[in-house]
Order: structure tokens, then sequence, then C-alpha cells
């Protein structure tokens, strides 16, 4: 009765006007709000294109959507659609989301988030330098993010302001961009001079950032991050970092610190429009004791007007020794490459900036940056006359976004390794239930809390949709790397899929099953009555999920945005998301569902969930079957069939690893002398054997 009354609630949820996402939104009406005294808006028009609002003949602003400027895509794989309104100054009047595709982020979040967030940009100026969050800084503005939405928000940032600045410029606003307007230069590969360390530093070929322990600890005075206690006079006067940098592949500066052969290694390996970064240092690591492979460093970042980037683990080289005269010692020696899509202009000036992160508790951190210039000299490059270019739209932002969630992805891939741990050493660990049993209430709390209402991890079936879609066009990885916490799960749920099945992710890292499993066993203390679903409609309501998958999947088909409304008989959004704060229909139904769980275990997991119908079909081809079983199982013992909580152990003793969420329970039975039937008769037997043993043998009469 339940099951039909949660699908009943689901459909009245579907067909509720609170749940469609809102169509593309005409931008009229928003930029007749914002002018009422207009007598005319003339037809969108330009290079960029931009609608031109007059009074008369008097020019009362200019309206334009970020997708004709700045076209950035956002996690989906398309752009967020923003109207912009500027005045003849530059001031922003007005933005507005005009249309979004998210399917992680943004379904579901009630307008009124995002027109707080756009709102925030009224009265800004098209030449501000605008970031989300973060410690202040001079001459920035700084604006709140969105829970639940950080890639977006990111991403609608970049596009307002990068469209405004560029609408800005085409009406005479603004100056061009000097950085963006250039053409790119070339470097002089016939001059060369070989030079001693004190020539080149002398010169400014090599410039050098020095920062002590006082100046580190200014930069975090009055926040949390603020040390308890001060610093001596000789700690305070201590050198914290000493870092030198400079353009390696200038043959004048290369050669001369690498010799003839290492430079010409390192001439070869840059493809074309690549350079090469050298960074020298003492003291605090530029490179960071957190770095693993495969990562980014980000303790460094480089920047160049408007564009910022970080480097890979592929871009960075050791440098053992060098050959420059009078070349101090160096604890640190690097090379990094930075890659031709950067669009690094080696004319240009640069900065290198030092991020210093503190921890200000378990998850949290704040960070301060210091930034040193690099003015590239006349003599080593060639500058073409200034032309007007189109700016590279393409901007990393997962880099961004990875900087950010490093804390977060760390403590996730921790506890992912520990799982993977304990599922290796699982037979050992089984015999051990007191013990496993805390430990895996203790992960299922995690997960509920770290994973699903920090760090906001709860993957969805909307997941498999855009990964599938991608496939089917044009795949970009990048698409993906914009959640890190996301991203890390998937991986692990591929991995653990093919060597073990899906239960390894449904039982233990699902943050929506972890809280019903765990309200299920709250149930079982306070002596909630439990019902038990008769296993033969059990196997009939296993196919309901994968119906709904079929359903959903021949929709994504079609549409991906119809997809993703009807994808909300996952509760997953409300409960972790958006943490309750929706319309009530999705309330009552993740309380429902909640509630249902109180009386009979994971319901929602069994019956209706499509994404573990979706992890559950590749769950046929897993590499180990690990869970072990007796051939007494199913015949004629039937305890863990009973005892399984979730119904996954068929009457003929198998395991359906396809429904299994892994939880051990059986494989604790199995290694218990005491309770599992078939060792608890052998030890009869033995003790049988054993008495007869005794009695048999003939009494010794001693005397």
């Amino acid at each position: 009765m339940w099951l039909f009354f949660s699908l009943l609630l689901v459909s009245e949820l579907l067909f509720a006007g609170g749940l469609t996402v809102s169509p593309a939104k005409d931008p009229m009406p928003f930029i007749e709000a914002t002018f009422p005294n207009a007598t005319s808006i003339e037809d969108k028009s330009g290079d960029p294109a931009s609608w031109t609002i007059k009074k008369q003949d008097q020019i009362l602003g200019y309206a334009f959507e970020t997708n004709d400027v700045a076209r950035i895509p956002a996690y989906s794989g398309e752009p967020v659609n923003v109207l912009v309104v500027i005045d003849p100054e530059g001031k922003i009047l007005t933005a507005k989301v005009l249309e979004h595709h998210e399917p992680i982020l943004l379904v579901g979040i009630p307008e009124k988030k995002l027109q707080i967030f756009t709102d925030q940009y009224e009265g800004l100026m098209a030449s501000d330098k605008v970031k989300i969050g973060g410690l202040q800084e001079e001459g920035v503005v700084h604006v709140d993010g969105l829970s639940g939405a950080t890639v977006t928000v990111m991403v609608e940032n970049l596009a307002i302001m990068r469209a405004a600045k560029k609408v800005a410029s085409s009406k005479g606003i603004l100056e061009f961009d000097e950085v963006a307007a250039t053409a790119m230069a070339t470097i002089k590969q016939d001059v060369y001079q070989q030079s001693s360390w004190t020539a080149l530093t002398g010169d400014g070929s090599i410039r050098r950032l020095t920062l002590n322990n006082q100046q580190v600890e200014a930069s975090f005075k009055g926040t949390e991050a603020e040390s308890a206690s001060p610093l001596t006079k000789e700690e305070a006067e201590s050198s914290f970092i000493d870092l030198y940098y400079t353009l390696l592949d200038v043959p004048t500066i290369g050669r001369s610190l690498l010799g003839d052969s290492e430079f010409q290694w390192l001439t070869e390996t840059l493809k074309p429009g690549e350079h090469a970064i050298a960074l020298l240092g003492n003291g605090f690591s530029f490179k960071g004791s957190g770095y693993v492979r495969g990562g980014i460093f980000d303790r460094i970042q480089i920047h160049q007007g408007d564009n910022v980037f970080s480097f890979r683990d592929l871009d960075h080289y050791r440098v053992n020794d060098l050959y420059a005269e009078g070349t101090p010692y160096f604890r640190e020696m690097s090379i990094f490459i930075v890659r031709e899509h950067h669009q690094f202009n080696p004319g240009q000036d640069w900065q290198v900036e030092l991020l210093v992160r503190r921890q200000t508790g378990p998850v949290d951190s704040l960070f301060s940056s210091f930034k040193a210039d690099y003015q590239p000299l006349d003599k080593y490059v060639d500058r073409p006359e200034p032309v007007i270019e189109e700016v590279d739209e393409d901007l990393p932002l997962w880099k961004q976004v990875w900087d950010e969630k490093q804390t977060s992805v760390v403590i996730l891939i921790i506890s992912m390794v520990i799982l993977l741990v304990v599922i290796f050493l699982q037979d050992w660990l089984v015999r051990f239930p007191k013990f496993l049993h805390n430990f895996r209430r203790v992960f299922l709390l995690y997960t509920i809390v770290f994973i699903g209402w920090y760090s906001l991890g709860q993957i969805s079936v909307v997941n498999v949709f855009t990964f599938t879609q991608n496939l089917m066009s044009e795949f970009h990885w990048e698409t993906f790397l914009l959640d890190p916490v996301i991203f890390c799960l998937w991986v692990f749920v591929a991995v653990s899929i093919l060597l073990w099945g899906r239960g390894i992710f449904c039982g233990w890292l699902c943050p929506f099953g972890a809280l019903q499993e765990l309200l299920g066993e709250l149930a079982v203390k306070l002596k909630i009555p439990q019902y038990v679903v008769p296993f033969a409609i059990h196997e009939r309501l296993w196919a309901v999920k994968y119906l709904i998958l079929l359903a959903l999947f021949g929709l994504s088909l079609e549409s991906l945005q119809t997809a993703e409304q009807y994808a909300e008989v996952e509760p997953f959004k409300t409960v972790f998301l958006l943490r309750f704060d929706r319309d009530w229909p999705f309330i009552i139904y993740a309380v429902a569902l909640l509630v249902i769980s109180l009386f009979s275990r994971k319901v929602y997991c069994r019956y209706i969930c499509p994404l573990g119908a979706a992890l559950a079909i590749p769950s046929g081809v897993r590499l180990f079957d690990w869970l072990k079983r007796r051939k007494e199982c199913g015949q004629p013992c039937q305890l863990c069939a009973v005892e399984c909580e979730i119904g996954a152990i068929e009457k003929n003793g198998e395991i359906n690893l396809r429904e299994c969420h892994h939880c051990l329970d059986c494989q604790v039975t199995y290694w218990n002398e005491n309770k599992c039937p078939p060792l608890v008769n052998k030890q009869k037997k033995r003790n049988k054997k054993v008495q007869n043993t005794v009695e048999a043998e003939p009494i010794k009469i001693v005397g």
C-alpha cells in the first residue's frame, strides 16, 4: 500500500506546476521594466549584438544576452544565458537569468535564489573585477555564491563580466583590454648571449618574490585564520619564501640556466603556442606537500590580463642542475609548461601568484595570495602591431573549481581508500561483527553529513543521461570535471562496479541510501513494527525501478530537459542539494519516502531508484564474487535469506548481486560458528565425535 502511495505522490509531483524548469524567458519585459521611460528599443544589432534603448534621441542604455557575447559552457555543457543591461557609463542596471540547462545544480533551485545571486551585479561597473566569495582584496568586488550551484555561478560571473566588458568596449565606454587586443608576440630565437646569474637577475630577465613570516601573518589579520599567538621578532623577520621566476624558452635565459643540451630538449618538447616558465625557490614549497599524481599545483597561478590558469602534473618537469655562473642553491627547481589553449602572450606583462592556505576547521580553510610582476624585455620578443581579436571564450573553470574543492576531494579520496581496504579485508573483518557494525554506522553517518549535505555529492541518474548525451555528441571531459566530488564518486563507481558490482556504492557511498538505512536501524531500536514484503511480491517489485529507468532514458533521447524534470522521482535534490528548501510537494514526497523506511528497509532503493537500476545493469560483468556461500545455503538453510534486509538473497541461496548492497551481514553469519546453521551442525558433530571417543576409551585403574 505504501508503494502505491509513493508512486501516486510521484505522479502528482510530475504534473505539478512547480516542477517544470522555466522555459527560456523573453528579455523584453525585463528591458522595459529597467527603462520605464524609454520611447524606443532598437532591434538587436552590432558585433557584439545588443539592443539600444532610447528616450527620443537620448541613449538610456544597452541590453544584451551573454549567449550572444560570451558563450561559456557550464556543468551541463550548455551555457547559462543571462540578460545584462548597462547604462552609457558602463554601470550594470540589471542581470536576469533567461535560460539554463543545469541537470545537477540548478534543477529545482528556487527562482528567487537565482535572482538574489544576479541582483548582486546591479550597480557594478563593467570595468570591475568580480570574484565569487574569498577574502577581500583591493580592487576586487566579491559577490556571494549560491549553495548547490558553485560551478554555475562561477560561469555566470565570468559570462556577465566578460560580456559587459566586450559590449562596453564596442560602444566606446571602455578602452579595449591591452592583452586581449594585442596580437600574439613571438620570442626572438636568434637572440642569445651567455649570461651569469647576476646579469640575468640584474636586467630583469629573472624576477624575485620574497616574503617573511610577518607579511604572511599580516595578510590573515582579522580573519578566522589569524594565528592565536603573536610572532617573536626573530620569527617575524624570518624568510617565508624566496622565489625566483622567469620565462625559460627565451634563449638567453634558458640556455644560460639549463645548458645547450637541456635547452634543446626543452625547445623540442614545446609544441607551437606553448611556453615554459621556471620557478626556483627556498622556504615555503610552491609545489605543496599535498600534490598528488594527476592533480593540480594549487599554490601557484599565472595571471595575464583577465586570463588566469594553474598547472597540472603533466605540465611539470623537475630541474636537476642550473649552469649559469653564480647561481645560488635552491631546494625546489621546476619547469612548468604553459599550454597553447591558455593563449599566453610572451610579449605582454604577466604575474605569478602564490597562494598560501590555512585551515580554519576540519574541512574549511582560507587562503591569501601574493602576486609578483614580470615584464618581458623588448630585446627578447617581437610584438606585432595591435589588432582586434576575438577573445577565446573557453576558460578552464574546472581548474578553479578543483582548487576550491581540494580539501573535500582529499577527504573523499581518503574515505574511498579506507572503504576499499575494508572490502579487501572483508573475510577477516567480518569475524569481528561488533567492530564492523560500528564502523559501518560511522561510515554511513559520514556519507550523509560530509558527502551528502556538506559536499553535495549525491550522484543522480541525470549524470548517466548527461554522460550518454555527451558520448552521442561532442564529448568533453571538462564538462564532468566541473564538479570534483561528483567526478571522483563516478570514477569510484566505475571501478567498483567492474570489480564487485553496484553494491559498494549503493550500500556505502549513497547519501540517501545511508539515510534510509540509519533511520531503519533507529526504528528497530525504537521497536517500530517492521513490514517484510513477501518474496514473491518483492522480486516483482524489483522491476519497477528498471521500468522507471527505461522511461527516463527514452525521454532523455528526445529531450534531456524533459528527462531532468521527470527525474525528480529521485528525492536527492530535495534532501541534499537543497536541504528541504523547496516547494511543499517535493518535501512531502521526500519525507514520505524517509518515513516509509522506518517501517520497511530501504524501500526507495529496492523498488524505485532509477540510479540503482542504471548501476545494476553493468554489474553483470563484474570480475569478482567475494561474497561466499556454502552448498547448504538455500537447501536447507534459509537464515541469510531471511535476515537480508533488502531481500537480495534468493530462496536457492544465491545472492543477486544486481540487488545486493554489500552490507556484509551475510558474511558475518557465514563465518560465525555459533550462528551459521551449517557451522553449528558441524560443531555439534565434532563435539559428539569427541564425546563418543572419550566414552569409548577404557578406564585405567592404577594401584
